[in-house]
Parts: structure tokens; C-alpha cells; sequence
């Protein structure tokens, strides 16, 4: 999951991005403008904003107007101190998607960060399945045919884009933006590599497809 967090306290960012990521393994971009979180979501793809209303260069409530008024569907929790009824329903109506009010506990942010892209992507459950690949969200596992996938973290990293959008073709650089962090020194060229070996892993059920032009995409198969 690629999360974009807007948090101008720097020590709470940081605090959240470590716990973030030693828990649940979410990869992080931090922003601490505005402004800067504004631009970074029109040019960039996350799956998830989190997102404080008192901002310097540009406030959350800007932002989020700011996305739905080009269409950025992208999920958005606002995370607060300012918690009121006239905030919470501003916020509402401005395109936020959930509210959590600090001080907060780091499981249910998490849990509410996970039910937010589930229900962007149309899931019911935190399973994530392909013929016969099924992904775990919160066991962070696969399996295959009901047997544990062995993967390395790459490979891990890379089948959990395509399961997350399974059927939609993703450019390499789409995979790549949701496999690193936005300053990682990685090529596209490594992409070729972890999908070519996690290709020898799969099943006939299901399989990592190239169209070319548009990038991979992870379907059924010939069993």
C-alpha cells in the first residue's frame, strides 16, 4: 500500500512512518506543505492520503477540494486535532472519506487505512485472490493452490500490486512507484527481473501477462 502522508508536525510524521512500516510493512511519502502534497497528488498515484487540516502553504480542506475538482478519487483520511462536528461534516463534504481525531491508536489507523482501499478497490474482505493465488492482507501472505508462497521481498512487493489490481494493466512505472519510496536509486529495468522470477513460481491458474504498450497484468490462466 503507497500511502501519501500530509503532516506538518515532523515528529508525529516520523513517528507514524516508523510505525507505520515496522508493523505493516506500507510504503510512506511524506509531505509537510500543502502546497507541495497538492502538486505531488496530481502527478503521482497513491492508494491513500492521510491527511491534517492545518497546513502551511495550502490547508487539508484545500487539498481535498483541490483533488476532487480534477477528479482524484484517491481515498482520504483526515487526521486532526480539530475534532468537531462543524469539522468533521466540512471536511465531509469538502471529499474526505473517514476522519480520525488525535490522539489515535496506530491499529486502527491502520484499520481504517486498510478499509478505505479495500473499498476503493471493490473488495468485501481483506483477501485478494487470482485463479488459484490468493493474498492476505493482514497476514501480509501469499498462497498458492492453498500452499504458502515463498517469495523474497521484491517479489513479495511486486505480486501485491498486481493482486491489488488484478485484470488492469500496470505500467512499470506505476509498479514501480508503489514498490519504492519516491527517492529510491532503482531502475525500471529491476521490474523486468522480479516479474520474470516470480513467473517461474506461478501456477498455470494464474499468470503474469505483458501488453505491450501498457505494461503487466496479473490473470487467469490455463490450468
Amino acid at each position: 500500500m503507497k500511502i501519501l502522508l500530509v503532516e506538518d508536525d515532523g515528529e508525529l510524521a516520523q513517528w507514524l512512518i516508523k510505525a507505520l512500516k515496522q508493523r505493516y510493512d506500507f510504503m510512506i511519502e511524506w509531505a509537510d506543505d500543502g502546497a507541495i502534497a497538492d502538486q505531488r497528488l496530481a502527478r503521482e498515484e497513491f492508494d491513500v492520503v492521510i491527511l491534517d487540516l492545518g497546513l502551511p502553504g495550502m490547508d487539508g480542506r484545500a487539498v481535498l477540494a483541490s483533488m476532487r475538482s480534477r477528479g482524484d478519487a484517491t481515498p482520504a483520511l483526515v487526521l486532526t486535532a480539530r475534532d468537531t462536528l462543524t469539522e468533521r461534516i466540512g471536511s465531509l463534504h469538502e471529499g474526505a472519506d473517514d476522519f480520525l481525531a488525535k490522539p489515535f491508536a496506530i491499529e486502527e489507523l491502520e484499520a481504517r487505512l486498510v478499509a478505505l482501499v479495500r473499498r476503493a478497490h471493490g473488495r468485501n474482505s481483506g483477501t485478494f485472490s487470482c485463479g488459484d493465488l490468493s493474498y492476505f492482507s493482514a497476514e501480509q501472505r501469499f498462497t498458492l493452490a492453498g500452499t504458502p508462497l515463498e517469495l523474497t521481498p521484491r517479489e513479495h512487493a511486486l505480486l501485491r500490486v498486481l493482486i491489488h489490481h488484478a485484470g488492469e494493466p500496470m505500467s512499470k512505472q506505476k509498479i514501480m512507484d508503489r514498490m519504492f519510496s519516491y527517492d529510491a536509486d532503482i531502475q525500471l529495468e529491476a521490474i523486468e527481473v522480479i516479474a520474470h522470477r516470480l513467473r517461474k513460481k506461478l501456477s498455470g491458474s494464474v499468470q503474469i501477462s505483458t501488453l505491450r504498450g501498457l505494461g503487466y497484468v496479473l490473470e487467469t490462466g490455463m490450468a
